[in-house]
């Protein structure tokens, strides 16, 4: 069945649908995306509700319509398919990084929340050969001159990035079913040389700033 994740209501119909159709619904994998390049100031509104909507409110309404029928069979499993994007971030991906992290604090949190013998997987894939970069998949919204120098590499990579990705997706693809039938599966897969790479640094960065500023943040109890 074809969905527009976008339409929530069409979303629980689905939902019902398959449980009618099978008595159950064990796996729900939120795949749909796409690319959107964009300085903030660059992303208007409606492209920034547009890109949520597809990215997090739509995931949203697709996990909260399984969960009933998991916890009813007190099993299955929930695939957010994020990105590098839900923990490093890049000049002109702000709206894109935004909706990964949204995704990703929702699902964490949600992981804490069950204890029905759901399991959660945020999947992070660095850059894979699929048809994100195929020619006008992404939405890039109009440029201004003001950020030519720090989105403009990111366009250019947009435009000429398409079939020069490292991943292999068909390993991806191996990689999320052995997480998920994994005795103790992790909660993030990172995917991909790059994803790899990028979240370290970002987990390096993150722990020498909170080193450096330890000591102001914890100054500030009551006396």
């Amino acid at each position: 069945m074809q969905l527009d994740v976008t339409d929530t209501r069409r979303d629980l119909e689905v939902v019902a649908d398959v449980v009618a159709r099978y008595g159950r619904i064990d796996v729900l994998v939120n795949n749909a995306g796409r690319t959107q390049v964009g300085a903030l100031e660059e992303t208007t509104e409606q492209e920034l509700r547009a890109l949520f909507d597809l990215h997090f409110f739509g995931p949203a309404a697709l996990t909260r319509a399984v969960l009933p029928h998991m916890r009813r069979q007190g099993s299955g499993a929930v695939v957010q398919m994020s990105s590098v994007g839900g923990q490093v971030t890049a000049p002109g991906f702000s709206a894109y990084c935004a909706t990964k992290f949204a995704l990703e604090g929702m699902t964490e949190a949600l992981s804490q929340e069950v204890d029905f013998g759901v399991r959660f997987l945020i999947v992070e894939p660095g850059a894979f050969r699929t048809g994100l970069f195929n020619p006008g998949a992404a939405h890039q919204s109009a440029p201004m001159t003001e950020y030519a120098a720090t989105v403009g590499p990111t366009r250019d990579y947009l435009a000429s990035g398409d079939g020069t990705q490292p991943g292999d997706p068909a390993k991806a693809a191996r990689a999320i079913l052995a997480a998920l039938e994994a005795p103790s599966p992790p909660l993030r897969l990172v995917l991909g040389d790059d994803a790899v790479d990028g979240v370290r640094g970002r987990l390096d960065a993150l722990g020498a700033e909170l080193s450096s500023w330890e000591a102001v943040g914890r100054d500030t109890a009551l006396s």
